[in-house]
């Protein structure tokens, strides 16, 4: 490429030489032609005429390039699980043993809506530690929630695009990542939903590492875990906190609310 562009330059000028010379060879020769003369001065005005506004139009387009914002940069996808590639469905889940309304309230904030909930996530003790705090938030329900904590899994269902959507990233050539606050015990009893697992270039859980977003520790976890620049990577959640977690750590977010959005936010910043 660089001999072309060498060559091409060296026609180039030998071509423009040749034109402005054209004045002065028929002022010279013997059989001089006026018409020749001003036929051959009008092109060499024409030509540095054309040089000058070539030259113009390259520089305002070279200045162009350089004010566009850098778009194309990123080369890593950090996925958050749940509301982005799975559904999380406690409320349908619960309402399938039809508790009555009082009883299905009290299940309800003794687990999915307790800080137990989450601590779960972390992954610091077994299961049966987490279900006996559980039980100890409603007593009068221990039977019942250890019913409703046994089968959990049932609140995750893989949405329809997930499969499709990470394969077609990975084919792209980005580099895939799961960040994801998720128990061990649900990780366990929800693998039928988590298939497109096997595409990703890692993961870390929150049970595994004993951290949970937006803790600025399992981001740096991830970047460190991989070896990821954060100005190349983005992070796709549905939580805003947890967004504002990685970009404390200089990385890319997309706050996911629905398919057709995470795409046109992803294409902003040049992963089409």
């Amino acid at each position: 490429m660089k001999n072309w562009k060498k060559y091409a330059a060296i026609i180039g000028v030998i071509a423009l030489l040749a034109i402005f010379c054209l004045p002065m060879y028929f002022a010279l020769k013997g059989d001089f032609s006026q018409k020749a003369f001003m036929a051959s001065l009008f092109t060499v005005l024409f030509v540095a005429v054309m040089c000058y506004v070539i030259l113009m139009l390259f520089k305002y387009l070279s200045k162009k390039k350089e004010e566009k914002p850098e778009t194309g940069g990123i080369k890593n996808i950090i996925f958050d699980v749940g509301q982005v590639l799975v559904d999380y469905d406690w409320e349908t889940y619960l309402d399938s043993f039809g508790f009555e309304p009082a009883k299905r309230e009290r299940i309800a904030k003794a687990t999915f809506q307790s800080p137990v909930w989450d601590e779960r996530d972390r992954g610091l003790y077994e299961e049966d530690v987490y279900l006996k705090q559980f039980q100890e938030l409603d007593p009068e329900d221990a039977e019942d929630i250890e019913k409703v904590i046994r089968g959990t899994g049932g609140t995750i269902h893989k949405r329809p695009y997930a499969d499709t959507w990470v394969k077609y990233l990975k084919s792209k050539g980005y580099h895939l990542y799961i960040l994801s606050n998720y128990a061990s015990y649900m990780i366990d009893h929800t693998k039928k939903e988590l298939t497109f697992r096997k595409e990703m270039d890692g993961e870390v859980f929150s049970c595994y590492v004993n951290q949970l977003k937006p803790e600025p520790e399992i981001y740096q976890t991830i970047l460190d875990k991989y070896q990821l620049k954060p100005e190349e990577s983005v992070f796709i959640d549905d939580r805003p906190e947890n967004c504002q977690g990685a970009q404390e750590q200089g990385i890319h977010t997309i706050c996911f609310k629905d398919f057709k959005q995470v795409t046109a936010d992803l294409e902003k910043l040049g992963v089409k």
